[in-house]
C-alpha cells in the first residue's frame, strides 16, 4: 500500500495540473450577411475564393512583377519576418524550462589562513588547495502548470506574430496596387490633358485667323492663350504628383528613388469580381483579426502563470563530482562527492505582489478581448465600406460616361456656332471647360473604383487563411 501511495504521488506531481482559467474564444459580434451586397454582382463561378496572388485578377503583368517584389525586398516586411523569428526563438526559451538545467565546471584556488588564527599547531597560517570538478542537475516539477502555461503563452504570441506578418504582407501589397492604379490614372490625366492642349492650340489658331480677318476681337485670342497655358501647367502639376507616387512604389518594393521609374501608360481594365463570402468566414480570413484572438488566448494563459505563483515551487536538484587538495588526487574515486534532494518553496509573504499580478493579467485579457471584438467589427465595417464603394462608382461612373458625351457634344455644337459667328468665343471657353473636367471627373472614378476593388479585397483578407498559422487551434 505505501509503494502504491508512492507511485500515485509521484505520477500526480509529475502531471500536475494546469491552473487558471481554460481558453475558450470570445464571442464576437456577426451578421448574417453583408447590408451592401444589394445589388452586387456575385464572382462566378460562386464557389472561387480568393487565392494568394490576388493581384493577378487585375491581369496586369507589371502590376504582379512590382508585387513579388514586396515580398521579397521589402524593409518593413523584412523587419516583421525578424519579428516573426524573434517569438519563435522564445517559444523555444520557454519550453526549455520543461527539460533539466544541467551545469559541469572546473575550478581551483589556493588560499592562506591567517597566521594570527589560532597556534600553527592548529592549522594557523596553513596553505589550503581546493580543487573541484562539479556537476549540477535541477529539474522545476512542473506541479500546478505554470511552465505549460507559459509555453501557451509564448505560442500563441508567435502565432500572433506570424498573423501580424501576413497582415503587414497584405497590406503593403494592397498600397502598392492601390499607388499603382492611382499613378495609372494620373497618366490617364495626362494624356486626357495633353490631348485637350492640342485641340487648344488648334483653336487658338483659329482664333489669330479670325483675329487677321476682323472678325473677332483681340479679347478672344487672349482667352484661348490663358486657356491653353493653363491646361499645360495642369498637365505640368499631374507630373509632380505621378513622380512622388513613383517614388513610393519605390520605396515599397525595396529599391532607391533614384534608380527606380515607371513607363507611362494609362489607366485600363475594369474591377474584376471579387468573391465575397459570409460575414462569418471573415473571422478565418482576416489576419488582423487572427492575431487579436491569438493575442486572447496569449494573455488567458498568462492568467494561468500568475495563478501558479500562489502555490509551492518543487525543484529536484543533484550534485556530484571530484573534489581534492591535491592534484594526483583529483581525480580518483575516494575524491567524489554528491548530494540529492527535492526542494519545495513557498512565498508566505510578498506585499501584495502576487494579487497585483494576477489583477494586471486579468486586465490585460479583458483589453485583448475587447481588441479582438474591435477588430471584427472593424473588419466588417472595412468591407461594407469598399462594397459600398464598388457599388456606388460603378453608378456614377454610367452617370459619368454620358455627362461626359454630352459635354463633348455641346462642345461640337458651340464650336460650330463659334466658327459662323453667331456667338463669342466665352461660349467655347465654358464648354470646353465643362467638358474637360467631365473627361477628368471620368477617368478619376475609373481609378477609383480599382482602388475601391483593392480595399476589399485586402478587407477580405487577401486570400489568407487561418489554417496557415503555425499551431492554428
Amino acid at each position: 500500500m505505501s509503494m502504491r501511495a508512492l507511485v500515485v504521488i509521484l505520477l500526480a506531481v509529475l502531471a500536475g495540473c494546469s491552473v487558471g482559467p481554460d481558453y475558450v474564444r470570445p464571442t464576437a459580434p456577426e451578421a448574417p450577411a453583408y447590408k451592401e451586397l444589394d445589388g452586387w454582382k456575385v464572382a462566378e463561378p460562386q464557389d472561387d475564393v480568393l487565392r494568394g496572388a490576388w493581384w493577378e485578377r487585375y491581369d496586369d503583368p507589371d502590376l504582379s512583377a512590382l508585387e513579388e517584389r514586396v515580398v521579397v525586398s521589402n524593409q518593413t516586411l523584412a523587419a516583421a519576418e525578424a519579428q516573426l523569428r524573434q517569438a519563435r526563438a522564445l517559444v523555444g526559451a520557454s519550453r526549455s524550462s520543461w527539460y533539466p538545467n544541467v551545469t559541469v565546471g572546473v575550478s581551483a584556488s589556493r588560499s592562506k589562513q591567517s597566521s594570527n588564527l589560532g597556534s600553527s599547531q592548529f592549522g594557523g597560517g596553513r596553505y589550503d588547495t581546493d580543487l573541484v570538478m562539479p556537476l549540477s542537475i535541477s529539474w522545476e516539477a512542473d506541479v500546478w502548470g505554470r511552465i505549460r502555461r507559459a509555453v501557451e503563452s509564448s505560442e500563441d504570441t508567435a502565432a500572433a506574430t506570424a498573423a501580424d506578418l501576413a497582415s503587414t504582407q497584405l497590406s503593403l501589397q494592397s498600397e502598392l496596387a492601390i499607388d499603382w492604379f492611382t499613378l495609372r490614372t494620373l497618366d490617364s490625366q495626362r494624356q486626357l490633358l495633353d490631348e485637350t492642349v492640342k485641340v487648344y492650340e488648334r483653336t487658338l489658331t483659329l482664333t489669330r485667323n479670325r483675329l487677321a480677318s476682323g472678325v473677332v476681337s483681340r479679347a478672344d485670342v487672349v482667352q484661348a492663350e490663358t486657356q491653353l497655358e493653363s491646361t499645360r501647367a495642369q498637365s505640368i502639376d499631374v507630373g509632380v504628383q505621378r513622380a512622388q507616387l513613383e517614388h513610393a512604389i519605390a520605396v515599397l518594393v525595396g529599391e532607391p528613388a533614384s534608380t527606380f521609374s515607371i513607363p507611362f501608360a494609362p489607366l485600363h481594365g475594369e474591377p474584376p469580381p471579387v468573391p465575397v463570402g459570409l460575414p462569418s468566414e471573415l473571422l478565418e480570413r482576416r489576419p488582423d483579426i487572427a492575431a487579436a484572438e491569438r493575442r486572447v488566448a496569449s494573455a488567458n494563459a498568462e492568467i494561468g502563470v500568475a495563478t501558479a505563483a500562489y502555490y509551492p515551487t518543487v525543484t529536484l536538484s543533484a550534485t556530484g563530482g571530484f573534489q581534492s587538495g591535491d592534484i594526483a588526487k583529483w581525480l580518483v574515486w575516494p575524491s567524489r562527492f554528491f548530494s540529492v534532494g527535492p526542494a519545495v518553496t513557498q512565498t508566505v509573504y510578498d506585499g501584495g505582489l502576487r494579487a497585483s499580478q494576477s489583477d494586471q493579467a486579468r486586465a490585460t485579457f479583458d483589453a485583448t478581448v475587447a481588441d479582438y471584438r474591435q477588430s471584427v467589427l472593424t473588419g466588417f465595417q472595412e468591407v461594407e465600406d469598399a462594397l459600398s464603394s464598388l457599388r456606388l462608382l460603378a453608378e456614377e461612373d454610367r452617370v459619368q460616361a454620358r455627362a461626359v458625351a454630352a459635354a463633348e457634344e455641346s462642345v461640337k455644337i458651340t464650336t460650330n456656332q463659334y466658327t459662323a459667328g453667331t456667338i463669342s468665343y466665352l461660349s467655347v471657353v465654358i464648354v470646353q471647360a465643362a467638358a474637360l473636367s467631365n473627361r477628368q471627373t471620368y477617368a478619376d472614378i475609373r481609378g477609383r473604383r480599382l482602388e475601391a476593388s483593392v480595399r476589399l479585397i485586402q478587407a477580405l483578407g487577401g486570400g489568407w487563411d487561418i489554417s496557415q498559422l503555425p499551431d492554428a487551434p
